[in-house]
């Protein structure tokens, strides 16, 4: 117990430090342009709930999905049976993505223009599929890059077929890739693979346990694209209504449907695989109680206390004279907010620990903060002048694919983990709702928020694969230099002087 206290204080103060930055930056912002003094004591509440949702969430979520994840792992390279790793990665990557706070967040952003039980499952199932690739791929040991490209392309294939029938559909596509990956779905999918990595046993097994984020984030943005086909465009909502018992209320019973599966997945291994004791089942089952209570309160905190300020802040700058603000204050809020991802702290350590140092967690952050503020600058920016997701999406990805020749492997598998992990809750629940308040200032129709509006998780998934690839590419010019110095050892230099 007292292991477990000192453990939760630990992470409150990581959390904390994390929050209260962005918490300190948007209470002074919105106290200078003279917001309404409920609107920032909600925030300020729901920034509190942050810290303690975060807490309380990362300790469970180290305890059990880790755990069990590792164990899958391990178990089903040791069985070395194809239809039952097949059956088994899929059961769990659905379920995982079930369970994902922002897919949760997004799909109630959405829901006026598709079901959002409809936008969940059709997401999983994306997933499901993609994350069995991935582990096939660290298996059967094909090349990451190859899978990446192939996937990519599809995916660009895709897109363009329903851009001829539905292309207002093409934003929410590649936002529901960008927010699959969160606070669930990292750490449980990242040690899944180094699990089956490390069974492996060989010289790239660390290696290979990258890589799996990115790939994961590629099915949902093809299964929602193949959904636009069905669906027509509507003008989205955003709830501004819903006070704190309200999301309370609602995340109490969603998040308790979205865990539940996986508790029992979890009870069924340990009755026919695991074996562990009945006090390792005890710490996983009340581990799972944090998680559950965590989220509960995080994404409380997040939509109640977060969206409506966000919206206000967004909608004030935009209907001014200098609406171009919006552009550097959206960087400057996406620099910031980073940190508190759930997600990106999760990633951030675990590419510090396998990479043994060389990738610290300040590197990883400070390149991923850079990424997601180009991000929401280049997302307001599409709100400014309405331009098509496609001039900026497209080239960055063909520059993103060309790079993963010359980078690092390691390096750039971890980019694509990054693109994933940065495009959480905190993300749907803040950014985009900034965003969609800038666009309904200058649009007070809402007839354009869907295609300019829309498309900025895609953004904050897609720039770290590029910010993260050239910090690898700095890391090799670096490490190039150093081996490339010649020292002139003072043996010669004596013989020298003996010669002379």
């Amino acid at each position: 117990m007292l292991k477990m206290l000192k453990g939760l204080l630990v992470k409150l103060k990581e959390s904390a430090v994390a929050v209260i930055p962005m918490t300190v930056i948007v209470i002074l912002m919105s106290y200078i342009i003279g917001l309404d003094g409920k609107l920032i004591f909600n925030f300020l509440l729901g920034a509190l709930m942050l810290i303690i949702g975060l807490s309380i969430f990362s300790l469970g979520a180290e305890t059990s999905m880790m755990t069990i994840a590792s164990e899958i792992g391990g178990f089903l390279v040791r069985k070395k049976k194809l239809a039952l790793l097949i059956g088994v990665i899929f059961t769990v990557g659905f379920l995982i993505t079930v369970a994902e706070p922002a897919l949760w967040v997004l799909g109630d952003q959405f829901s006026s223009v598709v079901n959002p039980l409809i936008l969940v499952f059709t997401v999983s199932i994306g997933t499901g599929i993609f994350v069995v690739l991935a582990i096939l791929r660290i298996v059967f040991q094909f090349s990451l890059r190859t899978l990446v490209i192939i996937g990519y392309s599809l995916v660009f294939v895709v897109a363009g077929i329903v851009s001829i029938f539905n292309p207002s559909f093409i934003p929410v596509a590649f936002d529901s890739g960008g927010v699959t990956t969160g606070p669930m779905a990292v750490p449980f999918i990242m040690a899944l693979g180094l699990g089956l990595s490390q069974a492996r046993g060989d010289k790239d097994a660390e290696t290979d346990s990258f890589g799996l984020i990115g790939v994961a984030s590629v099915g949902p943005i093809i299964s929602v694209l193949v959904l636009g086909l069905f669906f027509s465009p509507q003008t989205p909502t955003m709830d501004l209504d819903s006070t704190f018992i309200d999301y309370f209320h609602v995340n109490l019973i969603q998040m308790l449907i979205a865990i539940l599966p996986f508790m029992f997945f979890f009870l069924l291994f340990q009755f026919t695989v695991f074996k562990f004791s009945k006090e390792k089942v005890a710490s996983i089952l009340v581990a799972f109680g944090y998680v559950y209570i965590g989220l509960v309160i995080f994404l409380t905190g997040a939509n109640a206390g977060l969206v409506n300020l966000a919206y206000q802040l967004g909608n004030f700058f935009a209907t001014r004279s200098y609406a171009w603000i919006i552009i550097p204050i959206g960087m400057l809020f996406g620099y910031i907010s980073i940190a508190a991802e759930p997600s990106v702290m999760v990633l951030n350590k675990l590419v510090e620990d396998v990479s043994a140092g060389t990738v610290t967690k300040k590197m990883m952050l400070v390149s991923l903060s850079i990424g997601v503020s180009i991000s929401i600058g280049l997302a307001n920016l599409r709100v400014l002048t309405g331009i098509s997701i496609w001039w900026i999406i497209l080239p960055t990805y063909i520059v993103i694919m060309l790079l993963t020749f010359i980078t690092p492997k390691t390096f750039y598998a971890i980019a694509f983990d990054s693109g994933g992990a940065v495009s959480g809750a905190l993300t749907s629940a803040f950014l985009m709702p900034f965003t969609f308040g800038a666009g309904m200032g200058i649009d007070p129709t809402g007839s354009s928020i869907l295609t300019d509006a829309f498309g900025l998780v895609a953004f904050v998934a897609m720039t770290p694969l590029l910010t993260i690839q050239l910090l690898g590419l700095m890391s090799r010019v670096k490490e190039y230099r150093a081996t490339s110095r010649i020292k002139i050892p003072d043996t010669v230099i004596h013989l020298e002087e003996d010669t002379k």
